[in-house]
């Protein structure tokens, strides 16, 4: 999923605040409808999938917006770990390229390197754009041991000197233990999330990641 589609839902409060505060300019110079009241007219906010959409005031989706896209320490701590998180997964799969025998692993470690390529390039763009608050909360590096699921050097080098069917093994091992190391770090990043691109992104990695722990059990 790109950045630009993750984006798109934490800006949504936004865009319809902007467009409230723009209803409320063209009020007051005699253009366009009101509320009857002489004020700007009330913003409709969609409900998430299956919820009824909400009418909220002027003022009380500009105050949604900033609550909703304002970062929290748990969005901060996960982006950054998760960058590392994927990394080592990309390390993995490129050892997979040259070394895996069985075209079905071979096969699950492209999509891995597909999917978790593109999201460490959002996550950066995600810091990127919060670097100010980031510089406020004040969070520093995470050492490997902070991230579940996260191999060691031994197990990776390990990992690069298997061949064939054993290359294949310890793969899917250590990749299934990455996996559910990352599926863990998404779930306590929803459960402290403050921005909304963050949680789209921590449920999409649970989406993902639990649906290709699914496929690398059956390979096993």
């Amino acid at each position: 999923m790109t950045d630009r589609r993750r984006f798109r839902a934490g800006s949504a409060l936004a865009v319809l605040a902007a467009l409230a505060l723009a209803g409320g300019c063209t009020s007051e110079s005699g253009g366009g409808s009101d509320d009857g009241a002489g004020g700007a007219p009330p913003v409709i906010a969609p409900g998430a999938p299956g919820e009824a959409a909400q009418t909220l005031s002027p003022e009380e989706a500009a105050e949604e917006a900033a609550r909703e896209g304002e970062p929290t320490a748990a969005d901060f701590a996960f982006m950054r770990m998760m960058i590392d998180h994927h990394e080592q997964a990309l390390v993995m799969t490129d050892l997979a390229a040259r070394h895996a025998a069985d075209e079905a692993v071979l096969s699950l470690s492209e999509r891995i390197a597909a999917e978790q390529g593109p999201e460490i390039e959002a996550m950066e763009a995600w810091l990127t754009r919060n670097a100010g608050a980031a510089a406020d909360e004040g969070h520093g590096t995470h050492a490997p041991e902070e991230m579940p699921g996260m191999a060691t050097e031994e197990q990776l080098a390990e990992l690069a000197a298997a061949r064939g069917a054993e290359f294949d093994a310890l793969f899917l091992d250590l990749m299934i233990a990455h996996h559910e190391g990352a599926l863990t770090m998404a779930s306590d990043a929803l459960a402290g999330a403050g921005d909304v691109t963050v949680q789209q992104m921590a449920n999409d990695v649970i989406a993902a990641q639990s649906a290709e722990i699914g496929r690398m059990e059956e390979l096993r």
